[in-house]
């Protein structure tokens, strides 16, 4: 910890404009994103030196306008107060498809203007436009279909240095962020477990962002995760968006579909002889909601439990991982970044986020698996992010060799 009882008054005095400076900044955030996602792709398109017919830039031009001022609003109308689900859908789409035409406007605007030598002339200009448009057109509609397919699986091995020979080969199904929503993936819902059940899971495990919405709202999608079958157990811990929907309403559904919610506690897998401490905090964001009793308390998870037994930990952010290398926690399964969605967004999320995705070292002990998730949220699109549904089979140094 930095002793700041020496700071002289002048320099903190120099601080606290340059803190209040970036506080005024990030307030205007939420107003300068939206202008620039609209505005870009509307000036490299329509006013760069391609002169298109007046019509053509007129029609263009208020298009973007309309976007301009129709996803604030969708969206406003859609996460607000009055959560309707149609203007989530506009809201949400218009928001991805912004994102990406922002993105390809830039990098093939730059890209065939200053190495290529494109759009020193009309027809040079005018090719950028079909570049991008045409670019941004495949990556959206292959987006799409990404977002809404069920996931792939994918299997690895993650040998753990204190997993006894009788835990050898445990089967552990990681489902992340479903993030049921505005869009009803009730059939998507059912066939994930379908798909999950195919497993033969050990344990299976659900790391938070369940949906987005309350339970209530949302119980025709989550209803068939009752389905989902695990030979030992099935196991579930809060993420950030259950804080913006009623956590307490989806811990008492998981409950009531046979998941365990992990809220700072545990369980004991047993297989072969050999004991596996199964650990599950709420999001980093619970103690803020102001709920009672809902808070992140490794301490509390851990309590009574043999610290010379390995311990698998569910906690929703990967950035959780700094207490879990301190407490010695030997395997993380975690979520919440999507895998950045859409790229190049994974840039943004790694500021936040210690992992993107896959598996990770952290200390002299903890491995940290991150899942891309299951589901996506908000723009129905993922670009170069995958989703997921993980099989990690857990690996003991004292298996005997396969022969």
């Amino acid at each position: 910890m930095t002793d700041t009882s020496n700071t002289r008054p002048a320099d903190r005095e120099a601080q606290a404009p340059r803190q209040s400076r970036v506080h005024r900044l990030m307030r205007y955030i939420p107003l300068i994103a939206p202008v620039l996602l609209w505005a870009v792709p509307c000036w490299v398109l329509l006013h760069t030196g391609q002169h298109w017919p007046l019509p053509v830039t007129l029609a263009g031009t208020t298009l973007f306008a309309l976007g301009l001022v129709g996803m604030p609003l969708a969206m406003v109308h859609g996460h607000g107060r009055r959560q309707l689900d149609r203007a989530a859908i506009i809201g949400d789409t218009l928001l991805g498809a912004s994102w990406v035409l922002f993105t390809w406007s830039v990098l093939l605007g730059v890209l065939l203007r200053t190495v290529a030598g494109v759009g020193d002339s009309q027809d040079r200009a005018r090719i950028v436009t079909w570049a991008v448009l045409g670019t941004a057109a495949v990556l959206l509609a292959w987006g799409y279909a990404e977002a809404r397919r069920v996931p792939r699986v994918r299997r690895l091995d993650v040998q753990l240095p204190r997993l006894g020979a009788g835990l050898d080969g445990t089967r552990v199904v990681l489902i992340t962020d479903t993030h049921y929503g505005p869009l009803d993936r009730t059939r998507w819902s059912a066939r994930v477990c379908e798909t999950v059940n195919t497993l033969e899971a050990d344990l299976v495990c659900h790391t938070g962002d369940i949906a987005d919405g309350t339970a209530e709202r949302r119980r025709a999608q989550a209803l068939p995760l009752g389905t989902v079958r695990a030979s030992h157990a099935r196991v579930y811990v809060t993420g950030n968006h259950e804080y913006y929907s009623e956590a307490q309403g989806w811990v008492d559904l998981m409950d009531e579909l046979g998941w365990e919610p992990l809220r700072n506690r545990h369980l004991l897998l047993e297989r072969g002889g050999d004991t596996l401490v199964v650990a599950g905090v709420d999001d980093v964001t619970a103690e803020s909601s102001g709920l009672a009793g809902h808070r992140a308390h490794l301490a509390g998870a851990l309590n009574g439990a043999d610290p010379d037994l390995p311990v698998l930990l569910l906690a929703h952010q990967p950035k959780f991982v700094d207490r879990a290398a301190a407490a010695g926690i030997d395997l993380q399964l975690s979520g919440h970044t999507h895998g950045g969605q859409i790229w190049p967004f994974h840039h943004l999320v790694r500021i936040d986020q210690p992992a993107l995705a896959g598996l990770s070292r952290h200390g002299a002990r903890t491995l940290l698996y991150t899942s891309r998730g299951t589901g996506f949220w908000g723009p129905p699109f993922r670009v170069f992010a995958p989703s997921e549904i993980t099989l990690l089979v857990l690996r003991s140094p004292q298996r005997p060799p396969t022969p």
